[in-house]
Protein backbone atom coordinates (compact mmCIF):
# COMPACT_ATOMS: atom_id res chain seq x y z
CA UNK A 1 0.00 0.00 0.00
CA UNK A 2 0.85 3.97 -0.57
CA UNK A 3 2.23 5.82 2.27
CA UNK A 4 0.76 9.35 2.34
CA UNK A 5 2.65 12.03 4.09
CA UNK A 6 -0.06 15.06 4.61
CA UNK A 7 -0.80 17.69 6.75
CA UNK A 8 -4.37 18.25 7.54
CA UNK A 9 -5.26 21.88 9.86
CA UNK A 10 -1.70 21.77 10.60
CA UNK A 11 -0.71 18.52 11.66
CA UNK A 12 1.08 15.68 9.93
CA UNK A 13 -0.11 12.38 9.57
CA UNK A 14 1.67 9.33 8.23
CA UNK A 15 -0.49 6.78 7.18
CA UNK A 16 -0.84 3.78 4.42
CA UNK A 17 -4.07 4.16 2.18
CA UNK A 18 -5.40 2.06 -0.36
CA UNK A 19 -4.84 3.66 -3.64
CA UNK A 20 -8.21 3.80 -4.19
CA UNK A 21 -9.14 5.83 -1.10
CA UNK A 22 -11.04 9.15 -1.77
CA UNK A 23 -9.56 11.96 0.47
CA UNK A 24 -13.42 12.46 1.58
CA UNK A 25 -13.35 9.12 3.42
CA UNK A 26 -9.57 9.26 4.49
CA UNK A 27 -10.24 12.74 6.16
CA UNK A 28 -13.89 11.40 7.91
CA UNK A 29 -12.97 7.49 8.80
CA UNK A 30 -9.06 8.16 9.29
CA UNK A 31 -9.07 11.31 10.94
CA UNK A 32 -12.36 12.07 12.20
CA UNK A 33 -12.59 14.81 10.17
CA UNK A 34 -16.35 14.31 10.02
CA UNK A 35 -16.82 18.54 9.88
CA UNK A 36 -16.45 17.32 5.93
CA UNK A 37 -19.38 15.90 4.96
CA UNK A 38 -20.20 13.49 2.17
CA UNK A 39 -22.86 14.01 0.06
CA UNK A 40 -23.48 12.64 -3.35
CA UNK A 41 -19.64 10.95 -3.75
CA UNK A 42 -20.47 12.05 -7.23
CA UNK A 43 -18.68 15.73 -6.56
CA UNK A 44 -21.31 17.15 -7.90
CA UNK A 45 -23.05 18.99 -4.56
CA UNK A 46 -19.34 20.50 -2.88
CA UNK A 47 -20.63 19.86 0.45
CA UNK A 48 -17.23 17.97 0.91
CA UNK A 49 -15.31 21.15 -0.57
CA UNK A 50 -11.88 21.38 1.20
CA UNK A 51 -8.46 23.37 0.15
CA UNK A 52 -5.80 21.46 -0.86
CA UNK A 53 -2.20 23.28 -1.36
CA UNK A 54 -1.16 23.47 -5.04
CA UNK A 55 2.53 22.35 -4.51
CA UNK A 56 4.50 20.35 -2.04
CA UNK A 57 3.98 21.82 1.83
CA UNK A 58 5.86 24.82 1.30
CA UNK A 59 5.98 28.79 2.19
CA UNK A 60 4.02 30.36 -0.01
CA UNK A 61 2.25 27.73 -1.46
CA UNK A 62 -1.41 28.79 -1.92
CA UNK A 63 -4.68 26.28 -1.49
CA UNK A 64 -7.42 25.50 -4.02
CA UNK A 65 -10.84 24.12 -2.94
CA UNK A 66 -11.63 20.75 -3.92
CA UNK A 67 -14.38 18.27 -3.62
CA UNK A 68 -12.87 15.85 -1.64
CA UNK A 69 -14.82 12.98 -3.26
CA UNK A 70 -12.99 13.63 -6.85
CA UNK A 71 -9.35 13.47 -5.13
CA UNK A 72 -7.80 10.21 -3.85
CA UNK A 73 -5.75 10.50 -0.75
CA UNK A 74 -2.48 9.83 -2.33
CA UNK A 75 -2.96 12.84 -4.54
CA UNK A 76 -2.53 15.08 -1.36
CA UNK A 77 0.86 13.07 -0.38
CA UNK A 78 3.41 15.90 0.48
CA UNK A 79 0.59 18.42 0.22
CA UNK A 80 -1.16 20.21 3.02
CA UNK A 81 -5.21 20.11 3.58
CA UNK A 82 -7.54 22.44 5.18
CA UNK A 83 -11.14 21.19 6.24
CA UNK A 84 -13.98 23.18 8.10
CA UNK A 85 -12.60 22.61 11.41
CA UNK A 86 -9.35 23.78 10.88
CA UNK A 87 -10.36 27.53 9.84
CA UNK A 88 -11.18 28.52 13.62
CA UNK A 89 -8.26 29.79 15.59
CA UNK A 90 -9.51 28.43 18.74
CA UNK A 91 -12.65 29.78 19.91
CA UNK A 92 -12.21 33.02 17.04
CA UNK A 93 -14.43 32.27 14.00
CA UNK A 94 -12.60 32.39 10.71
CA UNK A 95 -14.54 35.65 9.11
CA UNK A 96 -16.53 33.66 6.73
CA UNK A 97 -17.46 31.26 9.51
CA UNK A 98 -18.82 34.63 10.88
CA UNK A 99 -20.65 36.17 7.96
CA UNK A 100 -22.75 32.50 7.93
CA UNK A 101 -23.42 32.78 11.49
CA UNK A 102 -24.48 36.68 11.26
CA UNK A 103 -25.77 36.58 8.31
CA UNK A 104 -27.96 33.88 8.57
CA UNK A 105 -26.50 31.75 5.80
CA UNK A 106 -27.58 28.04 6.45
CA UNK A 107 -30.68 26.30 7.46
CA UNK A 108 -30.12 22.33 7.86
CA UNK A 109 -26.36 22.95 7.49
CA UNK A 110 -25.18 20.05 5.75
CA UNK A 111 -23.82 21.89 2.23
CA UNK A 112 -22.37 25.01 4.70
CA UNK A 113 -19.06 23.39 5.24
CA UNK A 114 -18.40 22.77 1.50
CA UNK A 115 -19.97 26.73 0.56
CA UNK A 116 -17.61 27.96 2.99
CA UNK A 117 -14.25 26.36 1.80
CA UNK A 118 -15.68 27.29 -1.51
CA UNK A 119 -16.14 31.07 -0.53
CA UNK A 120 -12.85 31.03 0.73
CA UNK A 121 -11.31 30.02 -2.41
CA UNK A 122 -13.62 32.55 -4.42
CA UNK A 123 -12.46 35.84 -2.31
CA UNK A 124 -8.73 34.57 -2.83
CA UNK A 125 -8.94 34.95 -6.48
CA UNK A 126 -11.62 37.88 -6.43
CA UNK A 127 -11.05 39.48 -3.05
CA UNK A 128 -14.22 41.99 -4.13
CA UNK A 129 -17.19 40.03 -5.56
CA UNK A 130 -20.51 41.20 -6.84
CA UNK A 131 -23.37 39.53 -6.13
CA UNK A 132 -23.46 38.06 -9.93
CA UNK A 133 -19.46 37.03 -9.33
CA UNK A 134 -20.71 35.18 -6.18
CA UNK A 135 -23.52 33.48 -7.38
CA UNK A 136 -20.96 32.06 -10.51
CA UNK A 137 -18.63 31.10 -7.90
CA UNK A 138 -20.26 29.41 -5.70
CA UNK A 139 -22.07 27.25 -8.32
CA UNK A 140 -20.12 24.21 -8.01
CA UNK A 141 -21.99 23.93 -4.51
CA UNK A 142 -25.43 22.86 -3.94
CA UNK A 143 -27.62 24.13 -0.99
CA UNK A 144 -31.57 22.62 -1.04
CA UNK A 145 -32.94 24.52 1.87
CA UNK A 146 -32.18 28.41 0.73
CA UNK A 147 -32.83 30.41 -1.82
CA UNK A 148 -28.90 31.24 -1.60
CA UNK A 149 -29.53 35.05 -0.75
CA UNK A 150 -28.17 34.81 2.69
CA UNK A 151 -25.48 33.11 1.36
CA UNK A 152 -24.46 35.43 -1.07
CA UNK A 153 -24.79 38.66 1.49
CA UNK A 154 -22.63 36.38 3.90
CA UNK A 155 -19.81 36.30 1.16
CA UNK A 156 -20.11 39.61 0.43
CA UNK A 157 -19.94 40.52 4.09
CA UNK A 158 -16.97 38.22 5.23
CA UNK A 159 -14.92 40.06 1.06
CA UNK A 160 -15.28 43.94 3.14
CA UNK A 161 -14.22 41.68 6.52
CA UNK A 162 -11.39 40.07 5.08
CA UNK A 163 -10.09 43.03 3.16
CA UNK A 164 -7.40 45.50 4.72
CA UNK A 165 -7.52 49.08 5.14
CA UNK A 166 -5.32 49.01 1.94
CA UNK A 167 -7.63 47.31 -0.30
CA UNK A 168 -10.60 49.60 0.65
CA UNK A 169 -8.38 52.75 -0.12
CA UNK A 170 -8.73 54.03 3.07
CA UNK A 171 -5.20 55.68 3.71
CA UNK A 172 -3.56 56.52 7.34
Amino acid sequence: MPRVSVEVDGVEYDDDVEPRLLLAHYLRDRLGKVGTPIGCDTSNCGACTVLLSTGRRASGTTSVSVKSCSVLAVQADGKSVTTIEGLSDGQELHPMQQAFHEEHALQCGYCTPGMIMAAIDLLRENPNPSEEEVREGLEGNLCRCTGYQNIVRAVRRAAGDMRSPAEEGVTS
